[in-house]
């Protein structure tokens, strides 16, 4: 424990260091790591200062040879040599329960299920409901690709947010959201139900996953917009094909195809990623596959009410009022919940 704390404590120095700068400053792909780097590990420093100074109190009485010292050295050991089990298990505990992807920045893949066009609406609600919450956030959204249902609706929508936490903040909203409301079409006032699946992936980076070129096909298309209008002359939308799993990506954001095809790639990456999560959580029977299977659109997560102004989210079993709030993107009561909840499980 005495050397990994050292090191925690002289990489966070040294990351200050580095910002102050002025060389590494200029570097913006540099300082955004160093960045993330510090939010993943300055929650613990003040644990880690209570180690080392219990450490050198300890280390200082040993060494004290003065009579009239001795004493209170003695006694200030005596109180550190306490408190330092104490400490010593918070810092395991932080260090153990801490998941090195929370960090990351996020893909979100929303697609409208089980309800027609209504479905399609809901999904563009939930898409606008992140994008609303990432902006709360501070975080920079991008839409990879998205896909227009005739309603006004969204059929599918690929979102990259990039932020410091992100995909701690949003892994658990993967799942099945369930609507209940009463359609602008309904002539009779009846409630009908309809669905739309969320996907959260971590971001991947270019070690976490290999990639053969030769397991890949590209294809592509011109960009549209919305109602099918050509946005642009040239085929510089990207469509990659994954061709041992099957797994499709698109992206049509950008105007040039080489950056279509990066974002493309990055959106493949971290798909196979989690792919490959999943399935090494499941080997293992480990206790974090809740988390690790955040990305899963097949279990029903959550009920937004209409009528009754209320939010159920299935794995609490709790409800939630203020839903137009809740839509507009303050879904913090319910991430913080859901963090606490998942806090609880992994600890007992």
């Amino acid at each position: 424990m005495f050397d990994h704390v050292q090191k925690l404590h002289a990489e966070y120095q040294e990351l200050q260091q580095k910002l102050q700068d002025p060389v590494v400053f200029q570097d913006h792909t540099a300082v955004a790591k160093i960045q993330k780097r510090l939010a993943e590990i300055e929650p613990l420093m003040p644990l880690v200062r209570q180690y080392i100074d219990c450490t050198n109190t300890i280390q200082e009485a040993q060494e004290i040879q003065e009579e009239e010292l001795k004493d209170i050295a003695q006694e200030e050991a005596q109180k550190a040599q306490q408190k330092l089990p104490v400490i010593e298990e918070q810092l395991k505990k932080e260090l153990s329960e801490k998941d090195p992807l929370d960090e990351r920045n996020v893909i979100i893949e929303v697609r409208a299920g089980t309800g027609g066009e209504e479905a399609a609406l809901f999904a563009a609600e939930l898409l606008r409901m992140y994008l609303r919450y990432a902006e709360k956030q501070g975080w920079k959204t991008e839409l990879l690709d998205k896909s227009d249902a005739e309603s006004g609706g969204v059929k599918e929508a690929i979102v990259h947010i990039e932020g410091i936490g992100a995909f701690g903040k949003l892994k658990h909203e993967g799942g099945v959201h369930r609507v209940q409301r009463i359609p602008e079409t309904e002539n009779k006032g009846r409630v009908h139900t309809s669905a739309a699946s969320v996907a959260i992936l971590p971001e991947a980076e270019e070690q976490d996953i290999e990639i053969r070129t030769e397991d890949l096909r590209m294809d592509t298309y011109r960009a549209s917009g919305a109602g099918g209008q050509h946005v642009n002359k040239t085929e510089s939308a990207v469509r990659i094909t994954h061709i041992p799993s099957g797994v499709v990506v698109a992206c049509q954001s950008e105007r040039s195809q080489f950056q279509n095809r990066a974002r493309a790639m990055e959106h493949l990456r971290s798909k196979l990623y989690q792919h490959q999560r999943e399935q090494e959580a499941k080997e293992r029977g480990d206790l974090r596959s809740a988390q690790v299977k955040s990305g899963d659109r097949s279990d029903k997560i959550r009920t937004y009410n209409f009528p009754q102004d209320r939010v159920t989210d299935h794995r609490l079993g709790k409800n939630f009022h203020n839903l137009p709030g809740i839509m507009e993107g303050n879904l913090d009561p319910i991430i913080t919940v859901l963090q606490e909840e998942r806090d609880k499980e992994m600890n007992s």
